[in-house]
């Protein structure tokens, strides 16, 4: 038994490489990018530590070449579902009862693992899977997974040192004890970081899950699913069953034991899945912990005072990174008149300059969207705008999913503040843009507050002290991360803890103590060192 009273430290981030020309690294990377694609690989659920084939499968393609088959994945269904729920239940008993110390030996392990074994390994499933530029897959995949391995260690070090006072006679604890029950990770396929971590703070907590990854990132999620073999987990600690949510979902969510969901995806999704744990309220043993991370129309706000270069800049990098495919993107921007002359033809110029294609060509910025879903829903954005007198197409607006799912980075200008691109979440290449009189600066402040409903990632862009404050008061709610001076996106794991409220989620902040506090129900416990011998108080006594 390890008796040591052990803490982890604040880690160092994991650097990002820079994949230059001649590089080692793009060396071995291009090696495992072509290694991938040259095959075909099978990928079963994995339940218990076993894997289970169900015959009912589904295809992994490639974005930007969906006639390329990457792999074959089995699908789960109700019965499989069930074997998970038994299997995580099953595992909690060992695993809650594992040293903290050592269940984080294991996502140290990980960490470990992905930086130098397996670095390639998991960049080069992303990219082609997920269709992300080799730099948008090293600091998701690769850099910000470790990231949150490391630091969730040291989060929960923080965590279970918390303890009360104790009293003149007693002693007095707070037992961190894991939820009672199993709980239900479903994740996302824009971030491979988002579905390792959403099972790994859970699990370092003592839980164990039940993973349903997106089925357009099953491929990177069963490399994840394998490392995290490798690294020692247990079997049963984490249950790996992609396939679609509606084929199993109510299986998982009316279950007695079901304990908490974490979730990253769409605000109808999310929403269905709360009502759906309401309607089973009276089933289950405990209130589960809904923790969700959902849809955003992400915002930056210019004010007069504004460097134009560094605003375009944050713009189009904010806007058109992953294709726009982040829960962060900027979407909607406001712009005073003043401004727009000298930031209109820059923005539209390295707009159109942007190229675009297959992941493994590293000159490109831009690549496909996700699937044909997503281009259908984006091109529909589009070609309303091109036909609507409040909407100008200033750069883009083509689309070509004959191979690939391809949309050129869109600008679109609009005259009207609250036009459906300004208010609805699109998940695409596509930036909205609206012109404010600058006499108008805090009307329009105030109109950036209520035009959407969500309030996950906004940016304020200017110099001038005063203005951005009052930015920063009027927008208070507007956004759960707020940056001045920077785009909306690129969180980092102990620096800027994420997540938002309002239509948005329930802003648990991943990538700091505030989330791991969700998985655990403490216990409170005194120890009387001396007992009383009597129910007598000494106000009782006669004078």
């Amino acid at each position: 038994m390890n008796q040591a009273i052990f803490r982890f430290g604040r880690p160092p981030h994991e650097p990002v490489l820079p994949y230059g020309p001649g590089s080692m690294e793009k060396k071995l990377l291009k090696q495992e990018l072509k290694r991938q694609v040259g095959q075909e690989i099978e990928i079963p659920l994995i339940i218990g530590g076993k894997e289970v084939r169900t015959g009912n499968t589904g295809r992994v393609v490639m974005p930007h070449d969906h006639g390329h088959c990457l792999a074959t994945y089995h699908k789960t269904g109700p019965k499989e579902a069930h074997m998970a729920i038994e299997a995580a239940l099953e595992a909690q008993k060992l695993w809650m009862s594992l040293s903290w110390i050592e269940r984080s030996s294991i996502m140290l392990r990980a960490a470990e693992l992905m930086s130098k074994k397996y670095r390639h390994l998991i960049n080069a499933a992303t990219m082609l899977g997920q269709g992300k530029n080799v730099h948008q897959a090293e600091i998701d995949a690769v850099c910000e997974s470790i990231d949150y391995l490391r630091f969730n260690v040291h989060f929960a070090s923080g965590i279970y040192e918390g303890q009360p006072l104790p009293g003149g006679d007693s002693v007095n604890r707070l037992e961190y004890r894991p939820l009672e029950g199993f709980v239900f990770a479903v994740t996302p396929f824009n971030f491979t970081a988002i579905a390792l971590n959403l099972n790994a703070s859970v699990v370092l907590m003592g839980n164990t899950t039940v993973w349903k990854p997106a089925t357009t990132a099953v491929l990177s999620g069963y490399y994840l699913m394998k490392i995290f073999e490798e690294a020692g987990m247990p079997e049963g600690v984490i249950n790996f069953v992609p396939g679609p949510s509606g084929s199993f979902a109510d299986t998982v969510l009316s279950h007695p034991d079901m304990a908490g969901l974490h979730f990253t995806g769409s605000t109808g999704t999310f929403q269905t899945l709360w009502k759906t744990v309401a309607s089973n309220m009276d089933n289950y043993k405990c209130y589960p912990r809904l923790v969700g991370e959902t849809g955003g129309k992400d915002f930056v706000f210019a004010h007069p005072s504004a460097d134009p270069e560094e605003l375009v800049t944050a713009l189009v990098r904010g806007a058109f990174e992953y294709q726009g495919q982040k829960c962060s993107a900027a979407s909607r921007v406001y712009i005073p008149r003043s401004l727009w002359g000298k930031t209109r033809e820059m923005l539209v110029d390295w707009t159109e300059e942007l190229k675009m294609g297959d992941v493994r060509d590293f000159r490109n910025f831009s690549n496909a969207v996700i699937d044909e879903t997503a281009y259908e829903k984006i091109m529909g954005y589009i070609e309303r705008a091109k036909t609507s007198p409040d909407a100008t197409i200033l750069a883009g607006g083509e689309g070509d999913r004959s191979r690939g799912y391809f949309i050129r980075p869109t600008v679109i200008e609009v005259k009207d503040p609250c036009y459906v691109t300004m208010q609805e979440e699109i998940f695409g290449p596509v930036l909205s843009v609206y012109v404010y009189e600058d006499s108008a600066y805090i009307e329009t402040l105030e109109l950036c507050d209520k035009t959407s409903p969500y309030a996950l990632t906004g940016a304020f862009f200017g110099k001038d002290r005063y203005c951005m404050m009052e930015a920063c008061r009027r927008l208070r709610y507007a956004a759960g991360n707020f940056y001045i001076n920077d785009k909306p996106t690129g969180a980092v794991v102990g620096q800027q803890p994420f997540g938002g409220s309002r239509r948005s989620g329930t802003n648990d902040k991943a990538g700091s103590q505030l989330n791991l506090l969700r998985w655990v129900s403490p216990r409170t416990v005194k120890e009387n060192l001396m007992p009383p011998r009597h129910y007598s108080y000494p106000f009782m006594e006669e004078e």
